[in-house]
């Protein structure tokens, strides 16, 4: 089933190879709900709980193929979520630091990475807008939420040469960026697909 859902990815349009052997390393049914275990590898959005969703492997891929991860990169994931997204991100030999504002999904992010040994992802309980200035700069930094506008301060965690991923908009419907950085700090951005996202909120939820 996931190499078909590889294959399905594909036909979609997605060629880095290094994403694609990603997820297919990743075992998504173990990020489910029993309840909808039996559509793991089907490329849909499910519920995980506190009005957040998994986000469907096309999204997933096509994120992780834009921001361009080289191993041994520091990423910066905004909305751990299920800990999927985290997960493919380490399976590309990535160095992952991911923030959730809900405890309750932090937590059992956490137990199910360190189960299925991504323990070397580091995950934080906290307020994705402020992102994690203790451990910037960031090579790459990947949001996955609606987000009504850039966040500053993740702009200013991207390293010279850093790439940032961001659904932007607050209607129903988003655009996804790419922005670089450049080497004198400026910054540049491209336009991508449109997606649908849960909104991006500042503060915590205990």
């Amino acid at each position: 089933m996931r190499r078909a859902l590889v294959d399905l990815l594909r036909t979609k349009g997605i060629s880095d190879e290094r994403v694609l052997s990603a997820i297919d390393a990743v075992p998504r049914h173990l990020f489910f709900d029993a309840a909808f275990i039996s559509h793991a590898y089907e490329d849909k959005a499910f519920q995980i709980g506190e009005g957040q969703t998994i986000s469907q492997p096309y999204t997933v891929a096509y994120m992780t193929e834009m921001l361009q991860v080289e191993r041994g990169m520091k990423v910066l994931e905004i909305g751990t979520g299920s800990g999927y997204q985290a997960a493919v991100l380490a399976e590309m030999k990535a160095k992952v630091y991911s923030i959730e504002r809900f405890r309750i999904l932090h937590d059992a992010a956490r137990i199910m990475l360190d189960e299925l040994g991504y323990a070397g992802i580091k995950t934080f309980f906290g307020d994705g807008y402020a992102g994690l200035p203790v451990f910037a700069p960031f090579d790459r930094i990947i949001v996955t939420a609606a987000a009504p506008h850039i966040p500053e301060a993740l702009l200013q965690q991207l390293k010279p040469q850093g790439i940032l991923v961001i659904p932007l908009g607050s209607e129903e419907d988003q655009v996804m960026l790419r922005i670089r950085r450049d080497a004198e700090g400026g910054f540049h951005q491209e336009e991508g697909a449109t997606f649908r996202f849960v909104p991006m909120l500042p503060g915590k939820v205990f």
